[in-house]
């Protein structure tokens, strides 16, 4: 793995724990979580994609359990795509933090 693909990852790990650590701040806290990680990530670009990494991941992720625990598929969809939209609204400030958080690096 290259140097920069581990920034990245690093980066993206950084974003995730802080967004979930700091999740009853509805604005500030993406915000905060996209500066440190778009700052460990090294750059605009590389903090741009650890910001979209943990989204598509957790988007994934919802849509995939619920499906599995509700054992029917269209069901799970419908959950899994309202998760998916609060993932969705969540990224806007994540984003702006990243590319703040990389200029700053």
């Amino acid at each position: 793995m290259a140097a920069g693909e581990t920034r990245i990852i690093g980066g993206a790990v950084w974003m995730f724990v802080i967004a979930i650590l700091l999740f009853w701040l509805p604005v500030a806290g993406p915000l905060i979580a996209g500066v440190v990680g778009g700052k460990k990530a090294g750059g605009v670009g590389a903090g741009i994609i650890a910001a979209l990494l943990p989204a598509i991941i957790t988007g994934i992720a919802l849509f995939l359990s619920a499906t599995l625990l509700t054992g029917i598929p269209l069901v799970g969809f419908v959950a899994g795509a309202g998760g998916f939209v609060l993932v969705v609204a969540h990224v806007g400030p994540l984003l702006v933090g990243a590319i703040v958080g990389g200029l700053l690096a």
